[in-house]
């Protein structure tokens, strides 16, 4: 199997290249721009699939195919939030939220083995994508949870939860008041019941709410630094694969 990774962050895309050899996928190609994407597409042999990120350093990396005609199917990379995603599913292979995890990537080029599409029935809508990630799907999200104190049940409204974070396999809400609070659900979960206006998953560790947000602070290895209301446990940190997309939500 022959793939191209389309991804701008050229650490990010020689990380996905390597877990991608380890599964015995052969990537003929990295490209880092939609230019440069439009450019290879038109003077080169298409491959099975493609590994796109969505933001790349020019652009929308779907403007690549309002020029060129898709010929591989696609697994989507991305930092943007679950409200995009459900056109991803319905217009490629797989997505994966970055930073990607390796059992993930190897599930979904298992699920492109044994799809084994061809590009005929493969229908890829753009158009509709774009407009999701300017204007997402309306949906309910969760306004409160439910805690167990003792023999009592709390209930903690999401107007009071400045972040989630799991430690020690447990999932936490800490609340404007600096208390946390033990859930029954896992970041994973989180990402379907949260709404993207208000938190972020700024790594594997963190959501935040961004009325929470005191300070950003520039921090190593490309990466920043949350400074919060009030949780003080431990630093948050947004990860490098999440930065660009922490930047467009905050506008």
């Amino acid at each position: 199997m022959n793939a191209l990774i389309i991804e701008d962050e050229k650490p990010s895309a020689r990380y996905l290249q390597r877990m991608l050899e380890r599964q015995d996928v052969n990537v003929n190609q990295m490209l880092h721009s939609v230019s440069e994407a439009v450019e290879w597409f038109n003077n080169n042999e298409h491959p099975d699939l493609i590994f796109l990120d969505i933001q790349l350093s020019d652009g929308l990396s779907f403007e690549i195919f309002d020029t060129v005609e898709v010929k591989s199917a696609i697994i989507f990379t991305t930092a943007f939030d679950e409200y995009a995603l459900q056109a991803f599913k319905l217009n490629s292979i797989d997505y994966l939220l970055k930073p990607i995890d390796e059992e993930e990537l190897q599930a979904a080029v298992t699920k492109y083995k044994s799809f084994k599409p061809s590009t005929e029935n493969l229908q890829f809508n753009f158009e509709d994508i774009k407009k999701l990630l300017v204007n997402p799907v309306e949906r309910e999200y969760k306004k409160r949870f439910t805690t167990k104190i003792g023999q009592h049940i709390k209930i903690i409204s999401i107007e009071e939860i400045e972040c989630f974070y799991s430690e020690n396999k447990g999932t936490y809400a800490h609340t404007v008041d600096g208390r946390d609070y033990l859930l029954e659900t896992t970041l994973e979960q989180l990402e379907q019941e949260l709404s993207p206006e208000t938190f972020f998953r700024i790594s594997r560790k963190f959501y935040v709410n961004i009325n929470s947000i005191k300070d950003i602070i520039s921090y190593t290895n490309s990466r920043l630094q949350l400074k919060l209301n009030s949780f003080k446990e431990q630093e948050v940190i947004v990860a490098r694969e999440r930065v660009k997309g922490f930047k467009l939500w905050l506008e």
